[in-house]
């Protein structure tokens, strides 16, 4: 009888130090942003002692650090209610990946707010603020865009898609058209007169901007980089040129944006021999997610972007729209607080 219950004891010591192993693991999983890894590990944990805060924020952060807002919520808002530091920043971004911005708002300024009583630098919250308060501006001047498809692809593959007649030019990605061995996630746009080229490339500091090259005597001359702001955000890519040559729409990320990648549209002023200040597109072509490519065929009156908005790891999401000839945009004040965050998402092809 003794030596079951030794071996019994014995057992469930093991059992505690695998468990123990595991959750470090996860941990550790955690704190490098591996969070598809440690998901798994802090949903059992959660379960098991769902009224632990700590659980309930590695949990629900790795939830939205994954494409699952949804999901996080519940777990986020314990994490609060348990009082768990950080847990008001990443419950703040849940709510703003939902569209519940007013809430952001809500969520930036109580957390602001702890972070001044115990003399903490707010400077980045303030950012994160203020950005939800430009979201909630946008949500209520979301473009009326006729949405006719939606087609998912693997993000490597996605320009493939792209159903551009030869009369609005061409796309190809960097690697291809330059014969790249090094993997570079940037595109070239080419004209239709195939004389100019408008491309994303890395530079010297790490990050990408737009530049542009003239075809003379049947050689692609130096890259030089757009003149003007475009280049002004942490990274800009995936550029498309009008007929009219002078408007351009790219992707950039950095203060301007909603979240990630933002498609901004500008245009080039021969007066000053540069382009006009960037206009974010607005929604429903950005989001809280990373959303790129905007390309107009005028021949044909179809548009495409790419969105990861509620996709997995390496897929997108490409949309087929019918340009606007002119802005249209809902009135917010009269219609359903939920209908509205519905089209700003594009929940469904129906709406």
């Amino acid at each position: 009888m003794k030596k079951r219950y030794i071996l019994l004891l014995l057992f469930c010591l093991v059992l505690v130090g695998a468990s123990a192993q595991t959750l470090e693991q996860a941990k550790a999983f955690y704190n490098k942003g591996q969070y598809e890894k440690a998901k798994p590990v802090f949903k059992k944990f959660v379960r098991t002692q769902p009224a632990n805060g700590n659980y309930n924020l590695w949990y629900g952060v790795c939830c939205l650090e994954t494409g699952e807002p949804d999901v996080a919520l519940k777990y986020l808002e314990t994490a609060v209610k348990k009082r768990i530091p950080s847990g008001q920043l990443y419950l703040a971004r849940n709510y703003n990946d939902l569209y519940r911005f007013e809430d952001a708002i809500k969520c930036y300024e109580e957390y602001i707010s702890d972070l001044s009583k115990r003399k903490r630098s707010t400077a980045e919250a303030e950012k994160l603020l203020e950005k939800s308060k430009t979201n909630l501006r946008m949500l209520k001047g979301i473009e009326e865009v006729c949405i006719i498809d939606s087609i998912v692809v693997d993000k490597d593959r996605f320009l493939e898609a792209y159903k551009i007649s030869p009369e609005s030019g061409k796309l190809f990605t960097y690697n291809d058209f330059f014969q790249n061995k090094e993997e570079v996630e940037a595109t070239v746009y080419e004209t239709e007169l195939g004389n100019k080229i408008y491309y994303g490339e890395r530079q010297s500091d790490g990050k990408l901007s737009i530049l542009a090259r003239n075809k003379m005597q049947g050689e692609w001359s130096k890259g030089s980089l757009l003149p003007g702001s475009i280049n002004d955000s942490i990274n800009a890519n995936y550029p498309y040129v009008l007929t009219d040559g002078a408007t351009i729409y790219y992707a950039a990320d950095g203060e301007n944006s909603i979240g990630g990648y933002d498609i901004f549209v500008t245009r080039y002023n021969t007066n000053t021999n540069t382009y006009l200040t960037p206009e974010n597109v607005g929604m429903p072509f950005n989001s809280p997610y990373n959303d790129y490519m905007f390309a107009i065929d005028e021949f044909n009156n179809l548009g495409w972007f790419a969105s990861d908005r509620y996709q997995p790891e390496g897929k997108v999401c490409i949309y087929v729209f019918i340009p606007n000839s002119s802005k249209r945009v809902y009135n917010y004040e009269a219609m359903d607080k939920k209908k509205v965050v519905r089209l700003a998402q594009i929940h469904s092809l129906k709406d």
